[in-house]
């Protein structure tokens, strides 16, 4: 018998390895998934929702298939948790409002279908911000999760629940999603591996109403980048129903690995304000890439990125008020800031939506001709290190004040070019909190950037750490 205080600090890749040698069994990895579970989330927050029995009766029978040598996919037995905005066919799906209290979808969506056909044990459901809208975990049906490295501090939003279970070793892959930086800001505050993919690479379709556009994409957080691609491989590839990942599987397949690669950091945008810590401890991982052979340089960014800052906020005025419009019970029992919010997007004019819609499709050509030049675009992944739990925002970041988007100004424009982007771990700062860097790849090269990741992780001084809870 296994011992469970170890189990928990298991990889997906070292618990499927062990599954097949039949040292250890799903069973076994879910009992110890549950018993970490129950130490660490009072404290956390980070599971609001669970399905125990459910769960160990689905590790008997991935125990049993493995058992038998017919393992469904590398996942298979693997416990996962998955995001409160991604439709659950056998649990709740509350998107962290009021006005969703009571909602329980009859099916699963897309990526969610794919991980249970593989096998992956669901633990529960994570909080996140009311409708997935915020940088911090916070809402009024189960209030704030915070950080597992100072629990008086947030681990960033909106997949701060699930950042927080896996950088706990609740389990070792969560589901999320990230419509402005939402799994790779996360994953840089809580010392963990985020990807965000390509628009397309995994297939959506059966979920929730979209409030930014084709921004918002389903991804991996693990404690490695090899859980990581274990995860994307299981949930990626195309559907009829979803076009866009029709130009994804293409992209994907026409895509020339290289083995030295061009690399263009860049340190801040327009001169917003970065952390000293992080700044410096980007840099250092800069060193990293170039001890691995990379042409790494310094720079700033090759796109003109200015209309982000006025075209954010619309396309989520928008997007609720559509979301209102189309729902009025929802809108009864949301709470009030999303009022106004949606107040705000009925008064946008068509031509001003317009306008937005034109700048993303010049960004993304822009952005074809820049991967001419450079093969990945790094920046740090958050400007802020983790702030109070409860505030939605940092204020003030190396003595400038900032709006909502300052800890946030290097991840949105991603999601509205649609690359995929791959944050991992620098070094930690001075007082133990994680810091991350966003390594962002072409149209569809995904595969290149996990490629990248797991070389800069083998290579970085800087090793896995746990959090003392």
């Amino acid at each position: 018998m296994n011992e469970p205080s170890e189990i928990w600090r298991l990889s997906a890749v070292e618990l499927s390895r062990r599954y097949r040698q039949g040292t250890l069994t799903p069973a076994e990895a879910a009992r110890a998934c549950l018993q970490r579970l129950d130490a660490v989330n009072p404290r956390l927050n980070a599971v609001i929702a669970r399905r125990d029995e459910a769960m160990l009766r689905e590790a008997q029978a991935a125990t049993e298939r493995h058992a038998a040598g017919r393992p469904l996919s590398a996942l298979d037995g693997i416990p996962v948790t998955i995001k409160d905005n991604l439709q659950t066919g056998d649990q709740p799906t509350t998107w962290g409002s009021p006005a969703l209290r009571d909602h329980r979808p009859d099916a699963d969506e897309m990526p969610v279908a794919r991980l249970r056909e593989a096998g992956a044990l669901f633990v529960g459901k994570t909080n996140l911000p009311e409708f997935a809208l915020e940088g911090y975990t916070d809402n009024p049906l189960f209030g704030a999760t915070v950080n597992p490295w100072n629990t008086a501090l947030t681990p960033g939003g909106s997949s701060g629940g699930a950042v927080a279970g896996v950088a706990a070793g609740v389990t070792p892959l969560a589901l999320g999603t990230d419509g402005g930086g939402s799994i790779r800001r996360p994953a840089s505050h809580c010392g963990l591996v985020g990807l965000k993919p390509s628009i397309g690479s995994i297939a959506r379709g059966g979920g929730l109403p979209s409030l930014l556009l084709d921004l918002e994409v389903a991804g991996p957080l693990a404690r490695t980048v090899a859980d990581a691609r274990a995860m994307f491989e299981v949930l990626r590839g195309p559907r009829a129903s979803d076009r866009s990942s029709l130009s994804a599987a293409e992209a994907g397949r026409q895509m020339a690995r290289r083995k030295t690669l061009r690399i263009l950091y860049v340190p801040t945008l327009d001169d917003a304000p970065v952390d000293p810590e992080i700044a410096s401890h980007c840099r250092r991982a800069m060193d990293v890439l170039s001890g691995l052979g990379h042409d790494v340089g310094e720079g700033a960014m090759p796109l003109d990125l200015t209309f982000m800052t006025q075209a954010w906020p619309i396309i989520g005025q928008a997007g609720v008020a559509r979301l209102f419009e189309r729902f009025p019970q929802w809108r009864a029992r949301a709470s009030t800031k999303y009022h106004t919010l949606a107040d705000q997007g009925a008064r946008l004019s068509a031509a001003r939506l317009w306008a937005v819609l034109e700048d993303i499709e010049t960004l993304r050509r822009d952005c074809i001709r820049a991967f001419e030049q450079y093969d990945v675009l790094i920046t740090p992944a958050a400007a802020a290190l983790p702030w109070p739990a409860r505030e939605a925002y940092p204020a003030v970041i190396d003595g400038r004040e900032v709006g909502p988007r300052g800890h946030a100004v290097f991840t949105g424009w991603v999601n509205a070019a649609g690359l995929p982007a791959l944050a991992v771990p620098a070094a930690p700062s001075a007082s133990g909190l994680p810091i991350g860097i966003q390594m962002i790849g072409r149209f569809g090269a995904d595969d290149q950037l996990l490629d990248l990741g797991e070389a800069y992780e083998a290579a970085a001084p800087w090793a896995h750490r746990w959090p003392d809870l």
